[in-house]
């Protein structure tokens, strides 16, 4: 990749918070390998030791006030009406180039009008815009007082956040659809540079036992609960791997058809994958890593027809969709699925293929040298 990397002086690069290892970290990976004498900020910095040394190739992070915070490694989130302050205390003056990765904050630092900052943004803040009342509503907040004051702070939020667009010289966005949410919330144009996919990591399999599988973090956007609420009732084996805030919710709602595998290492995880009739993803989500990982192991999607997954997953040649996030529509799905003929791993590799590594940091590498280049370019008066 060092052919194809801009040689600024000093490089920041900006993540929300490092918790673990999902795909908005998979990213900061890629800007690492083309940039690796740069420095890296966030709000918290909790990795282990294992996520560190490949996510970070072993950095230390520069944290803000948050990291000294009481409870700020489980409950970092609390401290949203900090977010704002916090964001701005990280020190970026001495850098040429700043990159954030952005789904919270990490796109609201602040730069001068000599630095080039390129936002790659994985989403506007979700709960503050698209899904402000589903959270309200999941979280209880709006039955309670306590959620007079979660209205205020998220509108505070909004505004704050729409007014920091501008500290921004050139958004990245990782789907169309991600795209279509910047220009709507920011009023800001966007490249759309989709996340990588690590599938050289990936074995393929072909081998099928019966069973579905999904894997996700439990939190309540990704609708693990739809899918074990489906599967219970069909009695269809499942297997869930994952872990989050929904974990204990999850482990409720299974029947015995359903088995709640919890955190799962990579490699066992591409196994069960790997072994799988189908991967089951429920959520309406921005660009969807996970699938494309089930098609690397060659195994076919069932999806909630709407978001990233639109774009990545062809239909019917790599997976099919259903139309409502319901346990009645889910499970028509897996009914059609079943009279489908064998999908073919071969076909299903070559999908994720196309949203390899090295693709990524090549046309990000690329996108970021083309930025400073106009920089650097005479303004006319």
């Amino acid at each position: 990749m060092s052919a194809f990397v801009p040689g600024p002086r000093r490089v920041a690069i900006v993540h929300d918070w490092f918790v673990g290892a999902t795909g908005g970290e998979k990213c900061v990976e890629s800007f690492l390998n083309l940039w690796p004498d740069a420095d890296v900020f966030t709000l918290v910095d909790y990795l282990n030791d294992s996520d560190r040394k490949h996510v970070l190739h072993g950095k230390q992070c520069r944290t803000s006030f948050i990291q000294r915070l009481p409870f700020s490694r489980t409950r970092y989130r609390n401290y949203l009406p900090l977010f704002p302050m916090a964001v701005e205390s990280l020190d970026l003056a001495g850098y040429d180039l700043v990159i954030s990765s952005s789904s919270s904050v990490a796109k609201s630092v602040l730069t001068h009008a000599d630095q080039v900052h390129i936002c790659y943004c994985h989403t506007p803040m979700r709960y503050a815009w698209d899904l402000y009342h589903q959270y309200m509503t999941e979280s209880g907040l709006d039955r309670k007082w306590s959620g007079i004051v979660a209205r205020m702070c998220l509108h505070y939020i909004r505004i704050w956040d729409r007014g920091t667009a501008n500290r921004v010289d050139h958004f990245v966005a990782n789907s169309n659809y991600v795209g279509r949410r910047i220009q709507k919330t920011y009023g800001r144009s966007s490249r759309v540079i989709n996340p990588p996919v690590d599938v050289s990591r990936i074995p393929v399999s072909h081998d099928r036992e019966d069973y579905y599988v999904t894997v996700s973090r439990m939190v309540p956007y990704k609708k693990v609960d739809l899918i074990v609420q489906a599967f219970s009732a069909s009695g269809r084996r499942l297997k869930v791997i994952g872990a989050g805030p929904d974990l204990a919710k999850v482990r409720q709602l299974a029947g015995p058809s359903v088995e709640i595998l919890g955190y799962q290492e990579q490699d066992a995880m591409y196994r069960a994958v790997g072994n799988a009739r189908a991967f089951l993803f429920a959520a309406d989500e921005d660009f969807g890593i996970s699938p494309l990982e089930a098609n690397a192991c060659g195994t076919p999607v069932i999806f909630f027809g709407k978001g990233g997954l639109l774009e990545t997953i062809p239909q019917p040649a790599c997976g099919i969709s259903f139309p409502e996030q319901s346990v009645a529509s889910l499970n028509e799905a897996v009914d059609r699925f079943e009279r489908l003929p064998a999908f073919d791993p071969a076909t299903l590799r070559r999908n994720a293929e196309r949203f390899s590594r090295e693709r990524f940091e090549r046309e990000f590498a690329a996108f970021a040298a083309a930025a400073l280049a106009e920089s650097s370019m005479p303004q006319d008066d």
